[in-house]
């Protein structure tokens, strides 16, 4: 049986943390989904689109990854794939929590759907969306937060919301 993983999260923006977790899902799974959710009680800095489209530039080097969108459950949206893992990164202790909270509830709603934690890799432990928009609201340098790619847009886009 093959088995798809799904990757979800907000993406706002897309960090190395992110590439780092869906390339290593890559080489464990034969397909990875990179599920954006939209939540509507949550306006991000980057369209869905947008998000999207620096995904697939970031993971152009990933074949066996796709992007998509959802809203709703994630368990509703898992079913709807035929996908059975969810792939989460835990990049502290902190996040191990909420993770685990989140699992369980998933794993009671559809106990067919698995949640596999995967560490961050030490060089991306401290790093997260909300710190990059934070750095480039700043001023400050995110070169090394984001994939290379994807940066002039990341910057330009987070110059300008703050303009």
């Amino acid at each position: 049986m093959q088995r798809i993983c799904v990757y979800p999260g907000s993406f706002d923006p897309v960090t190395n943390g992110h590439v780092d977790i869906i390339s290593r899902a890559a080489m464990i799974f034969p397909e990875v989904v990179v599920a954006i959710l939209i939540n509507p009680a949550k306006a991000g800095k980057f369209t869905v689109e947008k998000r999207m489209e620096l995904i697939r530039r970031a993971c152009a080097h990933l074949p066996n990854v796709r992007v998509e969108h959802f809203d709703g459950l994630l368990v509703d949206y898992m079913h709807k794939t035929g996908a059975s893992v969810v792939v989460r990164g835990l990049r502290a202790v902190s996040d191990f929590e909420n993770e685990f909270q989140m699992a369980q509830v998933n794993h009671q709603m559809a106990p067919d759907v698995e949640t596999l934690f995967m560490m961050t890799s030490p060089e991306c432990a401290y790093l997260s969306s909300s710190v990059v928009r934070e750095i480039a609201r700043f001023g400050g340098d995110i070169s090394a937060f984001v994939p290379a790619c994807i940066l002039e847009d990341v910057q330009a886009a987070l110059k300008e919301k703050q303009d």
